[in-house]
C-alpha cells in the first residue's frame, strides 16, 4: 500500500552500470556486519554495478592483490545473514595512517576500477575514510607523477565517492539512534543477567556485572533499564560525590524489602567525578565492607560482540546496506562524504564529519567535567533512557512524593505479547512517583467489571521487567456489553484514569468507552493506549511492544530450520507465521531471516504469482543455494492455504529439491521479552503516564475529573520519527475493521527489498529515502521516539 505519489525507481533508471563499489568492514567486528556486506552486494549487483569485497578493512585495501580485493557474486554472500562478527574480515592498520599507506591504497582501488566506498566501521574508520577522500585528487597525481597510473585513468577515476553505516556494539557514535551490533550486544548482555539473576535469587547474592563501554555507557545503562538493575555507573553521569552511602542504603533497603538479590551494572570505562576509574573490583569490596553481602563479580568482555545477530540487527543492516547504494549511485562530485543513519524508524543521511565532530566533542566534554553536555550531545534516545533509568530505579521518600489523591487503574487487553510487564512497571512507579495511587485490574475488562481491582505498590512489581506474557492476566473480553458493571466498578474505586497496555481489541475498548461516554459520566476520565500486540496491526502506531520479540522467535527458529538441512539435498521449507490479517511478522522476518517468499494478506496473490515463485526458487536451486525459506501469514489466502502451498511446492520442485512445512503457532507469544520490547515497553508507558498526569491536572475542577474531548482519549503510538498521541476517534479512518489492520502500512515499503535480496527483479520505492540532513544538537523532547531504544 505505497503512497499514490511515491516515486517508485525501476531497474531501468535507477542504474549502476559501469560503476563499481567496493564495501569493507574495519575496525572493531560488531554483529550484522554480514548483512550489511550482504545488502550492499547484491543491492550493488541488482543496479548492475561491479561490487568488490575488501577483506581486513584498511588492510586489505593497503596490501591489495586479488585475494584481498575481490570481485563478489551474488552467491558468494548466501548463508551469511546469520552469522556473528564479519566474514570478510576487519583490522586496525596502521599503514592506512600514513600518506604512503593511502597511497597504495588508491593505486589499488584505481587498478580495480572503484571509485565508489562504503565503509562500515566505527567513528575512526569513518574518519580515515573521509581523510583519503579529501586526499584523493592528490593521491592520483603523485601516482601519475611516479608514472604508477595513467593521466587517463586519473581522469576517469578523479573522485572518490564515500558512505558509511555505523557498525559499533557500544552505540558511541552521534547522529544515529542505533548502530549496527548494538541490539544484539543487548541480547547477550541480557541474556548472562536473567541467568545470573536465577542463581543470585537462589543464594541472596549481589551480582557486580562490567559490560563494554570504554567511552560510551549506553550498553551499561540499557540493560539496567531493560533488566531493572539496581545501580548504574556510567563514563557519561559520573556519581556523585558520596555514591557509595547512597548505593549501599538502596542496596540494604531493597533487601529489607524481600528482595532476594542485587544487580549492579559497570560500564568498563566507568568513572567518579575526579575522572579516576571506578572498577568492579572497588564497587564489589565496597559492599562487602559496608553491608556484608555476599558479592560476585562477572565480567562479560567479547561475549558481547560474539553469537548470530538479533533480528533488529539483521534488518537495520539490510536497510542501510540498501540505502548506502542508494546513496552513492545519488552522488556526485559535491556530494559530501555520508553516513546513513537510523532516527526513530526512519533511514536518515548525515554528514560524515558532522558526526564525527559531535562524537568527539561528547569526549571533550567529558574530559572537562562537563557531564550534563555529554549526555545532551549524545543524544536524544541516550538522554530519554537516563531519564527514564533514574524515574524507575530511584523511589524518593514518601514526604517528597507530590499528593494529587488521583486514582489511575492499569489493564492489559487482548492477547499476551512480551513486554507488556515491563510496561506495567515502568507505569506503576512513574505514576507513584508523581503521587497518584495506582491500581491494577486482572484479566482485562473482564476483570474491570467483575471488580478484580486492587492497590499495586512500588515493590509488588520488581522483577517484572524480563517476565514474559502478561503477569496482570489479559482477556479480548470488550467492554460495550458490561458498561454498567464497569462504571459501577470505576465509581466504587473513584478511578479517574485509565491506562490500557494491549492490542487490536485495546484499540477497540477505547473506541467503545469513549462512545459510553454519553451515557456514563464515568468514562470521562482521561484514557490512553500503549500498542502491546505480536502482530503489529494497531492503527496509529509503526511499532508495537512485543512484536521484536515475535520476529526474534521468528528468525532463530528459520535459522535453525535451515541448518536442519545442511549437508543434505535441496530442501525448501514453508513457514506460518502469526499475525491474524496483517502481514507484519511474515514480511519482516522474511526479511531478517533471508527468505526467498513471504505471502501476505495486504499483497494479494494468485496462483500464477504462486508458479512463478516456484520457477524462480527451482533456478535458483539448479544453479546456487541449497536452502529455501517461504513464509506464509496464517490469514494471507483462505484457499491457498500452508498446505496448498507445501503441496504445490512439492509437486513442482520435484527432482530438483522436496519440501517440509512447519507452522510456528504460539511460540511467538512466549518466551521472555527482547530488549528492545523492555526498553520500548518502559520507555512509551512512562511517557504515557506523564500524559495521564497532564490531563488530569487539566480537567480537574470543582473537586472532580470531568475530561470529554476527543484528546482525552488517545493512542500512544510511534509514528516515523516521533512518539505521537493520537484520539482514537481520529483513528477510525485509517483503519480497516473487518480485517484488524491499518489501511497504511510502512512496513510494505520494505517487501521490494526482501525480493531484491532474493534476486527478483522488481520495482523499489523510495519515496522514504533518507535525504541528506544535518545534525541536530538538541531535537525537541517531544521527538524521542524511543524506536531504536
Amino acid at each position: 500500500m505505497a503512497q499514490p505519489d511515491s516515486k517508485k525507481v525501476f531497474f531501468e533508471n535507477l542504474t549502476g552500470a559501469g560503476k563499481a563499489i567496493a564495501v569493507l568492514t574495519s575496525g572493531g567486528d560488531a554483529q550484522g556486519m554480514n548483512a550489511a556486506v550482504r545488502a550492499v552486494v547484491r543491492m550493488g549487483i541488482y543496479v548492475g554495478a561491479k561490487v568488490y569485497f575488501i577483506r581486513e578493512g584498511y588492510q586489505g585495501m593497503v596490501d591489495g592483490g586479488e585475494d584481498n580485493i575481490k570481485e563478489a557474486t551474488w552467491e558468494s554472500v548466501s548463508s551469511m545473514l546469520q552469522v556473528g562478527g564479519t566474514v570478510i574480515g576487519s583490522a586496525r592498520c596502521k599503514e592506512f595512517r600514513s600518506h604512503e599507506g593511502r597511497l597504495r591504497a588508491a593505486h589499488h582501488l584505481v587498478e580495480k576500477g572503484i571509485t565508489n566506498l562504503c565503509v562500515i566501521g566505527g567513528d575512526g574508520s569513518l574518519t580515515g575514510a573521509n581523510l583519503f577522500r579529501e586526499e584523493w585528487s592528490g593521491l592520483l597525481a603523485e601516482l601519475v607523477e611516479q608514472g604508477l597510473i595513467s593521466q587517463d585513468s586519473s581522469q576517469r577515476h578523479s573522485a572518490l565517492h564515500i558512505v558509511g553505516m555505523v557498525g559499533s556494539i557500544d552505540n558511541d557514535f552521534c547522529g544515529t539512534d542505533m548502530t549496527i551490533g548494538t541490539d544484539s550486544a543487548l541480547h547477550r548482555i541480557i541474556e548472562v543477567v536473567d541467568a545470573i539473576m536465577t542463581t543470585a535469587q537462589s543464594h541472596q547474592r549481589t551480582f557486580v556485572l562490567e559490560v563494554m563501554g570504554r567511552h560510551c555507557g549506553y550498553l551499561a545503562l540499557v540493560s539496567a533499564l531493560a533488566c531493572g538493575a539496581d545501580w548504574v555507573l556510567i563514563p557519561e553521569m559520573p556519581p556523585e560525590d558520596g555514591w557509595e552511602d547512597k548505593m549501599c542504603q538502596k542496596l540494604s533497603a531493597n533487601r529489607a524489602g524481600m528482595k532476594r538479590l542485587n544487580i549492579i551494572i559497570v560500564a568498563e570505562g566507568a568513572i567518579g567525578r575526579n575522572n579516576k576509574p571506578i572498577t568492579t573490583d572497588y564497587v564489589k569490596d565496597l559492599v562487602v565492607k559496608c553491608l556484608g553481602f555476599d558479592t560476585r563479580v562477572t565480567i562479560l568482555g567479547h561475549v558481547q560482540r560474539g553469537g548470530t545477530p538479533s533480528a533488529f540487527d539483521r534488518i537495520l543492516a539490510s536497510r542501510m546496506g540498501v540505502e548506502a547504494v542508494m546513496a552513492l549511485l545519488e552522488t556526485t562530485a559535491n556530494t559530501p562524504a555520508c553516513v546513513v543513519s537510523l532516527c526513530g524508524n526512519q533511514s536518515v543521511r548525515l554528514p560524515l564529519m558532522e558526526c564525527v565532530q559531535m562524537t568527539q566533542e561528547v569526549q571533550k566534554a567529558m574530559d572537562e567535567k562537563k557531564f550534563e553536555e555529554a549526555v545532551k550531545l549524545r543524544g536524544r534516545s541516550f538522554e530519554n533512557n537516563l531519564r527514564t533509568y533514574k524515574l524507575l530505579a530511584h523511589r524518593k521518600p514518601e514526604s517528597e512524593l507530590p499528593v494529587s489523591n488521583f486514582n489511575v487503574a492499569i489493564l492489559n487487553v487482548g492477547a499476551p505479547a512480551a513486554g507488556m510487564n515491563a510496561a506495567v512497571r515502568s507505569a506503576v512507579r512513574v505514576g507513584i512517583s508523581e503521587g497518584h495511587k495506582m491500581f491494577a485490574v486482572s484479566d482485562g475488562f473482564e476483570g474491570l467489571y467483575k471488580g478484580q481491582i486492587k492497590e499495586i505498590k512500588w515493590a509488588d512489581v520488581g522483577g517484572w521487567t524480563g517476565q514474559g506474557g502478561s503477569l496482570l492476566g489479559t482477556k479480548r473480553t470488550l467492554p460495550a456489553k458490561h458498561v454498567d458493571k464497569i462504571a459501577e466498578q470505576m465509581r466504587l474505586h473513584n478511578i479517574n484514569a485509565l491506562l490500557v497496555i494491549g492490542g487490536f481489541e485495546a484499540y477497540l475498548s477505547l473506541l467503545e468507552l469513549q462512545e459510553a461516554r454519553g451515557t456514563h459520566e464515568e468514562f470521562c476520565v482521561p484514557m490512553i493506549m500503549v500498542p502491546a500486540t505480536v502482530s503489529n496491526n494497531v492503527p496509529g502506531s509503526d511499532l508495537s511492544v512485543g512484536a521484536d520479540t515475535a520476529l526474534n522467535a521468528i528468525t532463530s527458529t528459520c535459522d535453525r530450520i535451515k541448518q536442519s538441512a545442511s549437508g543434505t539435498k535441496r530442501r525448501v521449507f514453508i513457514i506460518e507465521t502469526m499475525g491474524g490479517y496483517c502481514g507484519y511478522l511474515a514480511s519482516v522476518g522474511g526479511l531478517a531471516a533471508g527468505a526467498d517468499a513471504a505471502y501476505i494478506y495486504e499483497e494479494p496473490f494468485d496462483i500464477r504469482d504462486l508458479q512463478s515463485n516456484v520457477e524462480h526458487l527451482t533456478e535458483k536451486m539448479k544453479t546456487s543455494i541449497q536452502r529455501g525459506l517461504v513464509l506464509r501469514n496464517e490469514n494471507s489466502n483462505e484457499n491457498y492455504t500452508t498446505d496448498f502451498i507445501y503441496q504445490l511446492y512439492s509437486e513442482e520442485g520435484r527432482g530438483v529439491f522436496d519440501c517440509r512445512k512447519n507452522v510456528l503457532g504460539h511460540m511467538q507469544q512466549g518466551g521472555a521479552p527482547s530488549p528492545f520490547d523492555r526498553n520500548f515497553g518502559t520507555k512509551i508507558s512512562a511517557k504515557a503516564m506523564q500524559w495521564i498526569t497532564k490531563k488530569l491536572t487539566e480537567t480537574f475542577r470543582q473537586g472532580r475529573v470531568f475530561a470529554n474531548t476527543e484528546d482525552s482519549c488517545c493512542l500512544l503510538g510511534m509514528r516515523r520519527r516521533n512518539l505521537v498521541f493520537q484520539p482514537v476517534v481520529q483513528l477510525k479512518d485509517d483503519t480497516d475493521f473487518v480485517h484488524r489492520i491499518p489501511k497504511e502500512q510502512w512496513w510494505l515499503k520494505l517487501r521490494p527489498l526482501m525480493k531484491i535480496l532474493a534476486k527478483y527483479r522488481t520495482s523499489y520505492d523510495v519515496s522514504d529515502s533518507g535525504q541528506l540532513e544535518h545534525v541536530v544538537r538538541n531535537r525537541p523532547k517531544e521527538s524521542d521516539a524511543s524506536g531504536a531504544m
